[in-house]
């Protein structure tokens, strides 16, 4: 898959014969693929939330901090630093997309707005604004602001005309009990059994990308995740049937993600599903 991906054999961290994760800078590895050559990119790009403060997480108090690859410039130039990083990663993201492919970008408050106006800057036309409503989200420790139980979800296409993006409306209406889905998505955290070959700090449950994939591609399409931290993107398009190339920078969430898809692997070859 990676020949036809990218014309040539790129070094892999991990791979099997439905999944690639390549270690590296997600700039310089997204430059190297066959322009319109991905069906799906599902991101979600850092939120910049490490300022030293704290949350609540098992009922203890613990720093927001998640590591370098969160954090930007100081305050002065944060804000124009932070759109100029997204608006980097979002250009090189279109190059790759195939006309008819549409991307999905997840974020809170702290980024979601930057990443919205860059779509758009960028040549991309937004089809829905999901709410991911979190049934039991962290407590507010600070008691000076109402609790944040949601993030956001953006759905895009490419700005183009010839552009007719994919969407599978009858299982989406059969998912939701032959109603409409709506683009407000209730569900709970990430569950403890997800995180069994370790922990990312923004993990996303399977159930989210589960419908993101079902809803966007088919069978043996591509799908893309720039910043794949524990893989979860990888876990739930192997387990749909579709290809997957991860990209991330860390040793440690690579290895979640290779003991994660192994395990999906070994399942699906059981037949337990």
């Amino acid at each position: 898959m990676l020949e036809r991906i990218f014309g040539k054999k790129q070094q892999c961290f991990y791979e099997n014969s439905s999944a690639q994760i390549i270690q590296g800078d997600s700039f310089q590895i997204l430059g190297k693929i066959r322009p319109e050559s991905i069906d799906l990119i599902f991101a979600d790009p850092p939120y910049f939330l490490s300022n030293d403060g704290v949350t609540c997480n098992g009922g203890r108090m613990v720093s927001v901090n998640k590591g370098g690859w969160d954090k930007i410039g100081e305050v002065s130039t944060q804000i124009a630093d932070k759109h100029k990083f997204n608006r980097k990663w979002i250009k090189l993201c279109k190059r790759v997309l195939k006309l008819n492919g549409s991307i999905w970008i997840s974020g809170t408050l702290h980024n979601i707005y930057s990443i919205g106006m860059a779509l758009e800057q960028e040549g991309f036309k937004i089809i829905n604004n999901i709410t991911w409503q979190k049934t039991n989200p962290p407590p507010n420790l600070a008691c000076r602001c109402f609790t944040h139980s949601t993030e956001t979800i953006l759905w895009a296409q490419k700005a183009d005309k010839k552009s007719h993006h994919y969407f599978n409306y009858e299982l989406m209406k059969e998912l939701n009990g032959g109603k409409q889905m709506k683009d407000v998505w209730v569900g709970g955290l990430t569950k403890p059994s997800e995180k069994k070959e370790g922990k990312h700090p923004t993990q996303k449950p399977e159930y989210l990308l589960e419908r993101i994939i079902q809803a966007s591609t088919q069978p043996g399409d591509v799908v893309l995740d720039p910043f794949c931290g524990s893989g979860t993107t990888g876990v739930v398009a192997n387990r749909y049937g579709r290809l997957f190339i991860g990209i991330d920078t860390e040793d440690e969430y690579l290895n979640i993600t290779k003991r994660r898809l192994e395990k999906e692997i070994n399942v699906l070859g059981n037949g337990e599903r």
